[in-house]
């Protein structure tokens, strides 16, 4: 038998950076964000004692021990029992989330898989441990409340394996939509936001995404503005408190169907994001901006923390042909998505 989940990874609009827990501890974060149908999935087979033949694409379920395998990284992990998996740097996402959420359970094997680009700024790895807790849970037939698996899935990166960021991610993967998000030391209040049908669809077709070419570990450009932080850098700090009015602002224009002013919003906000740290931004991120506002792009910004990864652009009317087609000669990759009000969803295949 196999478990499957599957979970959005999300676009930051406005706010990022503001829901990382150390912030939130002084003063309320806020973020606007939206799912996309770009996935992370995982898979769960084990033995159900009938036909097996449904194990063939399941990496070999062993019927003793545990067997984990990352497609994306083409890394597997076997283990007599979950007592005996390490944190050694390979795949230790997928073991801290079994570690987790299983005890004693044996002869089963753990798959997973990201379509979005590594180190891309959309909050894969969230994705992923949204996916992760959702296929155990389901696995162990006890289901959870979508904010109960994104508040699980946090809680394993911070504390299991002391990775920096925030939860904005983790919620938006698992209820999914376009939502207003409020964060205050551990409480987190989501609200999606009610746009008409035809600024929803307008704003759909004028955003552009696009992967600038270069991963980034994220977890630098976090110690480095955690760093800046903790030392009270007035430019770090004054750029939080900004990003936040910004998300406060691009609510209003997002339910208002003001777009041109949420595309400007975007600006602002990547303005204020290279505040935080020199590290956010790079010459060839530049450029892929440079080229983007100059082909009918209104504003634009890093998604996540920068540095690299992806970059979201909105565009003036019937421009953004233009602005994908310069970005692409500019090295850049397109990736077409459309946004997804579902969340985080599990099925089983008999």
């Amino acid at each position: 038998m196999l478990f499957r989940a599957r979970a959005p990874v999300r676009i930051d609009f406005a706010g990022g950076w503001t829901d990382v827990a150390l912030f939130t501890e002084e003063s309320k974060g806020l973020v606007v964000n939206t799912a996309i149908n770009i996935y992370s999935f995982a898979t769960v087979a084990c033995s159900d004692g009938q036909d097996d033949s449904v194990l063939s694409e399941s990496n070999n379920a062993s019927k003793n021990g545990i067997r984990l395998y990352s497609a994306d990284f083409d890394v597997g992990v076997e283990a007599p029992d979950i007592s005996q998996l390490r944190y050694d740097g390979k795949i230790d996402l997928v073991k801290a989330a079994t570690r987790k959420m299983l005890a004693t359970e044996n002869g089963f094997s753990l798959s997973t898989q990201s379509i979005a680009p590594p180190e891309s700024g959309l909050g894969t790895s969230a994705a992923m441990g949204v996916a992760l807790v959702g296929v155990l849970s389901t696995f162990k037939e006890s289901p959870l409340l979508p904010y109960e698996y994104a508040e699980l899935a946090s809680s394993i990166e911070r504390h299991e394996l002391g990775i920096l960021g925030g939860k904005q991610d983790h919620y938006a993967s698992a209820v999914g939509g376009i939502n207003f998000m409020e964060f205050m030391g551990e409480e987190v209040k989501t609200s999606s936001l009610k746009i008409a049908p035809e600024v929803q669809y307008e704003l759909e077709k004028n955003l552009v995404l696009c992967y600038s070419g270069r991963s980034r570990p994220s977890g630098n450009i976090h110690q480095n503005v955690t760093d800046a932080y903790l030392n009270k850098e007035a430019k770090t700090r004054a750029a939080l408190r900004n990003m936040k009015e910004i998300a406060k602002s691009a609510k209003t224009a997002l339910i208002s169907g003001r777009l041109s002013d949420f595309g400007q919003l975007l600006n602002e906000n990547w303005a204020n994001q290279k505040t935080l740290h020199p590290s956010v931004t790079n010459e060839h991120i530049d450029h892929l901006f440079d080229t983007a506002l100059g082909h009918g792009a209104i504003g634009g910004k890093a998604c996540g923390a920068g540095g690299g990864g992806c970059l979201v652009f909105y565009c003036e009317a019937d421009q953004e042909h233009l602005v994908r087609q310069k970005l692409e000669e500019s090295g850049a990759r397109i990736i077409d998505f459309n946004f997804d009000f579902d969340g985080l969803q599990t099925w089983r295949v008999n």
